[in-house]
């Protein structure tokens, strides 16, 4: 992308605020087929903007600037930091945001409860999914607190959290995914609100 000029850069920023004239949007297309590198960084772009957008209805409860100020020692430092504070609202927004996020997110993380995307042709054992032999399963599967055993096809992708995936002779189309830790749940929670975003402004 070094080498790229800068209005194919420009004309990105212009696509993702939705100001671009159709001429500038059929060159930006015709150069990201071409160009893996700026292709990488559109996606990165759009990622971004879904995620920033997909956060704006969060907002600190009421008090809560009020409360925390009250709560920082007194004297020379406490000045320090309201001072800090207001020179920076920006950074404290999205730290609280941030703070807040992950907070519920692990929470919801820690929830054992088990749960299944609803896809016909899904056969329940317990806490175990079976896609039986001879069925094609069309759409993304995700089982949480689960196991999944894929004895059939499924035209998707395949996300099993804090569970365990199994397949003989399956065939999977999409990505096969399992997530045991916090952190890679927390990224895929994050990937997913980004692309349901992404998803509502095409």
């Amino acid at each position: 992308m070094g080498t790229c000029p800068q209005y194919i850069v420009d004309y990105m920023q212009e696509y993702l605020d939705g100001d671009i004239s159709r001429e500038n949007e059929q060159q930006l297309k015709q150069h990201l087929q071409n160009c893996a590198s700026c292709r990488q960084h559109m996606h990165e772009l759009s990622d971004t903007v879904a995620f920033v957008k997909s956060a704006a209805h969060i907002t600190a409860p009421p008090h809560f600037e009020s409360e925390v100020m009250k709560r920082l020692p007194k004297g020379k430092s406490r000045v320090g930091v309201q001072r800090w504070f207001r020179r920076h609202p920006i950074l404290v927004a999205v730290a609280v945001f941030f703070l807040f996020m992950s907070t519920s997110l692990i929470g919801s993380y820690q929830n054992n409860e088990f749960s299944v995307t609803k896809q016909p042709n899904l056969v329940l054992d317990g806490q175990t999914v079976i896609v039986p032999e001879g069925v094609i399963v069309k759409g993304d599967i995700v089982v949480k607190n689960g196991d999944i055993i894929v004895e059939g096809e499924v035209d998707g992708n395949i996300t099993v959290i804090n569970g365990e995936y199994m397949a003989s002779t399956a065939v999977v189309t999409g990505e096969i995914e399992e997530i045991d830790e916090v952190f890679e749940w927390l990224w895929y929670e994050i990937k997913s609100m980004a692309n349901t975003v992404v998803e509502l402004f095409q």
